[in-house]
């Protein structure tokens, strides 16, 4: 392997072999690849992209440069990826819902990235969790509980991790193969059977139109299929919360409701599950209908809260968190109404905008040496097409003082949009297989 070749082959717009690539991601791994010859190949790439044939090749690479987990479990090894969007917490409900459902669920997660929450974050809300688990303790509790949301190790796609962080100092985030890469390599290194990807679009996600949505939807579906996991995408809405609710202990509540059987709490947050639920169970070869009953009777049977209060306690969470969890969540000192100004429909949500409000009231972080306050952020939040009046709640902050709560309500109230008329579209903007 030779990086100043590949470096120069990319250069010229010429994609290097399978081989080169992956012998690059090895060498990332290793050291051997430099940052400044890392920060040139990341360039490169963002200048003139990879073939799919390169990204596949890349991630594989990636993939390959650390652990890669093999299973031997008497149901499918199943999961899925969001691109991230505001009060997006169905991975708290999907993966225990998948595991009542009989498959298991090995789920490697984040934390939160600019305006967006982390699912690591949510869990950490809960007193006693630990997200940062051996793989043995993954294994175990895999096998035993059907579902495990953690941290990932040091030796899973540690390429990744070196090329992320150059990326982060280098002003090359922003690259289709390099995203695509960076997401896969890690899912992919929990050995899953099937991965559906939830690629969000609109004002509260990262890809703000529908082609750009749609560019990074193919490029992950096809480079996963690639890669040989069999993947589904859907591309969805995110101009306005997933949830009515935004901040980790708050989103945490919701979904407990949602597990509790109480759908109405949060429907598009159930709808959007359900969705990406039964793909995943079609792609297993059950009918839509069937797998759609299934999901649904798992949350409304109890079967999903129960796996995920046995999940949380094998965490080191407190065991009786089914029954008693608004006793363990933290709650803010100032809770509030951020009311409307004037009497209007909601038409538009600025959805960024409220996320980097939680991250003001300390529900998120500005550098990543910031500690989180769990207890912060948003309730109730009102959805497109709600129709106020001047008074009417836009939503109830959750701050940790007085002066904070002030300052950010301004903030809140000016991510509304009210005018004369506005609706709400479809959950679902489109499926890719």
């Amino acid at each position: 392997m030779d990086a100043r070749a590949i470096i120069a082959a990319v250069r010229r717009k010429k994609t290097p072999t399978a081989e080169e690539l992956r012998g690059f991601a090895r060498g990332l791994a290793s050291g051997e690849v430099s940052d400044a010859q890392a920060g040139a190949f990341a360039m490169a790439v963002v200048l003139n992209g990879l073939s799919q044939e390169g990204r596949v090749a890349l991630t594989e690479g990636m993939r390959d440069s650390g652990d890669v987990l093999r299973w031997d479990l008497p149901g499918p090894v199943l999961d899925k990826h969001s691109t991230g969007g505001v009060g997006d917490c169905v991975s708290l409900i999907l993966a225990p819902v998948l595991a009542a459902c009989g498959a298991y669920v090995p789920m490697i997660s984040g934390r939160g990235l600019g305006h967006t929450g982390g699912t690591l974050d949510k869990l950490e809300s809960i007193p006693g969790v630990d997200i940062n688990v051996t793989e043995q303790q993954l294994r175990l509790i895999t096998r035993e509980v059907g579902c495990a949301i953690v941290s990932a190790t040091g030796r899973i796609a540690p390429a990744d991790k070196r090329l992320y962080a150059v990326r982060d100092v280098t002003a090359t985030v922003e690259s289709i193969d390099l995203i695509t890469a960076s997401i896969l390599s890690k899912k992919l290194a929990a050995g899953l059977g099937s991965l559906v990807l939830d690629i969000k679009c609109g004002s509260g996600a990262f890809m703000k139109t529908p082609e750009d949505a749609r560019a990074l939807a193919e490029a992950l579906v096809q480079t996963a299929n690639g890669a040989g996991c069999r993947t589904a995408g859907l591309v969805t809405d995110m101009n306005e919360p997933l949830a009515p609710a935004l901040g980790n202990a708050l989103e945490v509540a919701v979904c407990m409701e949602v597990l509790s059987g109480n759908t109405a709490a949060a429907p598009r947050l159930h709808e959007l599950t359900v969705a990406l639920c039964t793909q995943l169970l079609m792609m297993q070869g059950e009918d839509n209908p069937v797998a759609g009953a299934r999901v649904k009777k798992a949350i409304a049977s109890g079967a999903a809260m129960e796996r995920f209060a046995h999940m949380i306690a094998a965490m080191g969470g407190p065991p009786d968190m089914a029954d008693d969890w608004m006793t363990h969540l933290p709650k803010a000192p100032v809770v509030g109404e951020v009311t409307a100004p004037q009497s209007g429909t909601i038409s538009a949500i600025d959805g960024e905008a409220l996320g980097l409000a939680v991250v003001a009231l300390g529900g998120g972080r500005k550098v990543e040496t910031d500690r989180i306050d769990p207890s912060v952020g948003l309730r109730d939040v009102a959805g497109l097409g709600t129709r106020v009046t001047r008074g009417d709640p836009l939503c109830v902050l959750h701050a940790a003082d007085e002066e904070t709560a002030v300052a950010i309500a301004a903030d809140v109230r000016a991510a509304f949009t009210l005018a004369e008329s506005g609706r709400r579209g479809p959950l679902v903007l489109e499926g890719l297989s």
